[in-house]
């Protein structure tokens, strides 16, 4: 959802931008400038990059050192029991 909207709400900056809203700013597509989009397109693009390698790296980070899964045992119970000692949506088998 944050990640669609941001997007969403760079390329309409290339899109929609106007210069007499923003005196420091350039116009977009809609008013006479096309290149302000391509420039916000590849904005997007790096930043899509960066996250992607970013969250790849920290993950196997994470992974190598703590693990991202629990056992299949503490799975199969549930993780509200098996982690938290809580019965809010799992059975109790007694």
């Amino acid at each position: 959802m944050h990640a669609v909207g941001g997007i969403w709400g760079s390329i309409a900056t290339g899109l929609f931008a106007d210069h007499l809203l923003n005196p420091g700013g350039g116009d977009g597509l809609f008013n006479g400038n096309p290149h302000q989009l391509f420039v916000q397109i590849l904005a997007v693009a790096v930043s899509v990059s960066f996250a992607f390698v970013g969250s790849f790296i920290l993950l196997k980070l994470v992974n190598a050192i703590v693990g991202l899964r629990v056992s299949g045992e503490d799975e199969s119970m549930g993780l509200d029991l098996s982690e938290h000692n809580e019965s809010a949506y799992a059975l109790e088998l007694v």
